[in-house]
């Protein structure tokens, strides 16, 4: 393990021998549940760094944050199998990466991708969700965001620096974020790019595309209703930005109908998916995750089991 003077970088083996990573920021706390940050599809840890040092430091209620790299994301290592790279796999590897931490139960933080992976979890190992934040992901996962998300990724452009990709990311995704600041959008492309010799690279496998690319958007998508319901005994709160093309205002509705504990934010100026690190969210997160703290404490209850085979079609 080593250290920065905001985190420490985990690296643990995954069930196949893999070598993956994670970063720990702040230390176990009794009264606070740990905050399990899970990335969406190309994404990796440092998109949670701001907010893992908010929750961690800054917070009324601070507490532990581990935020995950994938395989084949970040720092961990890349699966010489493509197919490998799906949400049941990639459940498995946060449930060993908890396990060598001595983790036993968290609050779960998923952006998009990372919302499935909880869905997942729920049901492989529902007592260790004692409460979940879903950013910008729900039962229902809408054909044309994804159909945005797999034309983005294979037109991709390459940047030759860091004021490039800003340019590039802001060309994109601007219209849809329109509330991002200039540092938001710098701090934004940081966390997706590594540094390789001076020219910023994607910080993910280029064969992680495929399991975007193979999918048939023709065809009906699994809607995971029966598996929301296996989180409706928890404290969950789900945001949506205002533009998102992946979560829609109908389905945020229909969740608010159907879970009895649930909260609701709308990112305003933000899409698929909000930076959780932007304007209020740090705090209605912490004021969230400390309230779970004290159900949790009161004897709440965790999710319940259902089986995780028609979630791992879906890519987002």
């Amino acid at each position: 393990m080593t250290s920065t003077p905001d985190y420490s970088d985990f690296y643990y083996s995954a069930p196949d021998g893999l070598r993956l990573h994670a970063r720990i920021y702040g230390k176990e706390i009794s009264t606070a549940q740990p905050a399990i940050c899970l990335p969406g599809l190309t994404r990796n840890a440092r998109d949670f760094h701001e907010l893992a040092l908010y929750l961690s430091r800054d917070a009324a209620t601070p507490r532990m944050v581990v935020a995950f790299d994938y395989r084949g994301r970040g720092q961990s290592a890349y699966d010489r199998n493509w197919q490998n790279y799906n949400v049941v796999v990639e459940a498995e590897d946060i449930l060993a990466g908890l396990t060598a931490m001595g983790i036993a139960h968290g609050a779960f933080i998923g952006t998009s991708r990372g919302g499935l992976i909880i869905h997942v979890l729920a049901a492989m190992r529902p007592t260790t969700l004692k409460a979940v934040i879903l950013n910008d992901i729900g039962p229902v996962v809408e054909g044309a965001g994804l159909a945005h998300i797999r034309a983005y990724l294979e037109r991709a452009p390459k940047p030759k620096s860091l004021a490039d990709a800003v340019t590039i990311q802001r060309a994109t995704h601007g219209q849809a974020f329109s509330a991002l600041t200039d540092a938001d959008w710098e701090r934004f492309v940081r966390a997706i790019y590594r540094d390789a010799d001076g020219n910023p690279v994607a910080d993910y496998d280029p064969a992680l595309v495929k399991t975007v690319t193979g999918l048939d958007l023709n065809a009906p998508l699994p809607v995971l209703w029966p598996q929301f319901q296996g989180l409706c005994n928890i404290p969950l709160l789900a945001i949506r930005g205002e533009n998102s093309r992946l979560l829609s205002a109908e389905t945020l509705d229909e969740m608010a109908r159907r879970h009895p504990m649930i909260d609701t934010v709308t990112v305003t100026g933000q899409g698929h998916a909000p930076l959780l690190e932007t304007g209020s969210l740090p705090q209605k997160i912490a004021t969230f995750l400390a309230k779970a703290d004290r159900k949790t404490r009161h004897g709440g209850s965790g999710a319940g089991s259902i089986a995780p085979s028609s979630i791992a079609g879906t890519s987002a």
